[in-house]
């Protein structure tokens, strides 16, 4: 499934990005978190697909530094490239600002998205023990990064 349109995303979007948050996590960003993420030294950037969002990416960006905070595909359109071409645009969005890094953390139990991010050539730079809150407890992140 191809994209129809990358795009810069704001506050009028914030609906649609919860309802996709939701969809995607056992344990989603508050409504006041992800309103924060939409401003200031964040960025939100979602995929459009006859004019509906069907998914999106939150970046962070402190000096020449960047974090990927999330990335979320509508469970109906998982696996059909989506991510992928967000990715694509983020490190599009990168290198166009001379970023040097790209830094994100991904559960453990997270293999697609890791194998996903191992395909752009991120590398494991270490784990954070019991970060996520789990179904059975908590579940460990795997920092991620690439360079320029």
């Amino acid at each position: 499934m191809a994209t129809d349109l990358i795009v810069k995303l704001d506050q009028t979007y914030l609906h649609n990005l919860m309802a996709i948050e939701q969809q995607c996590h056992a344990f989603p960003m508050s409504e006041k978190l992800m309103a924060s993420c939409l401003s200031g030294r964040y960025s939100a950037y979602g995929c459009l697909q006859s004019n509906a969002l069907q998914g999106f990416y939150i970046l962070e960006q402190v000096g020449p530094d960047y974090t990927l905070m999330d990335i979320c595909v509508n469970p109906e359109n998982q696996g059909k490239g989506l991510a992928k071409a967000m990715l694509t645009h983020l490190l599009g969005v990168v290198k166009a600002a001379n970023g040097e890094n790209v830094f994100l953390e991904v559960r453990q139990s997270n293999q697609a998205a890791i194998h996903l991010y191992t395909t752009f050539d991120f590398v494991e730079t270490g784990v954070r023990k019991n970060y996520y809150p789990s179904e059975s407890g908590r579940e460990d992140a795997i920092l991620m990064a690439l360079s320029f």
